[in-house]
């Protein structure tokens, strides 16, 4: 991954680029994502979670290998070259096992990277941050960092067993929640520079003490709080002012960088400021399948508008009748009922309805509806009124009226802003 060393290099020298990471399973996001990553000329940086894929399956049932798989596939059909995309792991440690006690989940931990490592994921984020059965609320920082070495030698070793470019690695403990906050945020704090500073010299001894050394060098960015997060119906922007001396810590070390977390629904001000700030790799998740519910409940509608009174079934019903049926992707998250709990389920920012969209009833509402609205002419009145960015793309002549290329643009529409922030990297030759 040297060329991703090299774009943390070029920010760390107050260059405005940057690389952004797409967080997401779903293949309608990934295609779109990849299709926009070829009409910039730059790659595209696809990361899966420790919950998402692993070696159990993770709730895509994929292991790291299959997932590699996947990728591959789905670039032959949009026509993206293999070499261009570039594999991460995030969110790497004992997460998915964090209510057993902290040796098993390491060891769990451990297997975990190895199969990242050996299926060709080049980009691991280490984070062992969260406490495991028998552990403090807050595990101390020294802990933290050994954790992760011990993770990172585990790396090393099975990357010299599968060849090709060494991996790099992202470390830091002040991670956003997974997928936006889970409650109402109130305040937001941005991380100290002492605490950045702290984090970093703890794993810098521990990777030492582990004789990472060697590794060391490829530690390219540190993940922190810049001040942005998101809950279920509000956004905390990015204050640059807010964050200047966080900024100003990073920018005395050299080769090194930030990663932001849950920069989901930022403006494209926003990003741009971001990548300006040495956050230079941006992650993008929710924000992607929330876009592509949208285009599909745009659609649903346009649907009923010409079809309505009960003669076609409805798509969000049978969403949301999922989502009632099976609770595990949401319970713990959304707290109402009645109509505020069905406002959660289908319009939260923090959109954990994109979990149901493999589900096999949904996939076939999904299928069936795109096929009968493709079996007839979309009235443009109707895109107007329901789906006016797809509209207008439409009338430009940039996209065709059809459900692939609407959803294709719904969600291109969330992620162009991430390709202008970044400076458009071209992919290297």
């Amino acid at each position: 991954m040297k060329a991703l060393q090299e774009i943390v290099a070029r920010n760390a020298r107050d260059e405005a680029v940057g690389i952004w990471s797409l967080c997401s399973a779903h293949p309608d996001v990934i295609a779109s994502a990849m299709h926009e990553a070829r009409a910039a000329g730059t790659v595209l940086l696809v990361e899966a979670t420790s919950n998402q894929v692993n070696q159990f399956g993770g709730y895509t049932g994929m292991r790291p290998a299959d997932f590699v798989r996947f990728l591959r596939e789905i670039g032959t059909r949009a026509g993206f070259p293999a070499e261009r995309t570039w594999v991460g792991g995030d969110h790497l440690g004992p997460n998915a096992w964090r209510g057993e006690p902290a040796e098993a989940a390491m060891a769990k931990a451990a297997e975990l990277v190895r199969e990242y490592v050996l299926a060709g994921f080049r980009k691991i984020h280490l984070d062992c941050s969260m406490a495991c059965s028998g552990d403090p609320a807050a595990v101390p920082e020294e802990v933290v960092a050994a954790r992760a070495a011990s993770l990172a030698a585990v790396a090393e070793d099975a990357w010299r067993s599968a060849g090709g470019e060494a991996p790099v690695y992202v470390i830091g403990t002040e991670v956003p929640t997974p997928g936006g906050a889970t409650e109402d945020l109130a305040t937001l704090e941005v991380t100290k520079p002492q605490a950045a500073a702290a984090t970093l010299e703890a794993h810098r001894a521990a990777f030492a003490r582990a004789a990472l050394e060697p590794a060391w060098p490829r530690v390219v960015a540190l993940v922190v709080q810049p001040g942005v997060e998101f809950d279920h119906h509000k956004v905390v922007d990015y204050r640059p002012q807010a964050a200047k001396a966080l900024s100003a810590f990073i920018g005395r070390q050299s080769q090194l960088a930030y990663e932001a977390h849950s920069t989901d629904y930022q403006s494209a001000d926003a990003l741009r400021a971001l990548v300006q700030d040495h956050f230079a790799i941006l992650k993008v998740g929710p924000g992607a399948t929330f876009a592509l519910r949208e285009a599909l409940w745009g659609l649903a509608a346009i649907e009923q508008a010409l079809d309505g009174d009960g003669r076609v079934p409805d798509l969000r019903r049978t969403v949301v009748a999922a989502m009632h049926a099976d609770p595990q992707h949401w319970r713990g998250h959304y707290h109402g009922d009645g109509p505020d709990l069905d406002l959660d389920l289908q319009y939260s920012l923090s959109d954990r309805i994109r979990y149901y969209w493999p589900y096999p009833a949904v996939e076939r509402a999904v299928a069936a509806m795109r096929q009968r609205l493709d079996g007839r002419p979309i009235p443009l009145t109707l895109l107007s009124q329901f789906l006016p960015r797809q509209h207008d793309a439409v009338r430009e002549g940039r996209i065709a009226a059809s459900t692939e290329a609407i959803l294709r643009e719904g969600v291109a529409s969330a992620l162009r802003p991430y390709v202008a922030a970044c400076g458009g990297q071209k992919a290297a030759a």
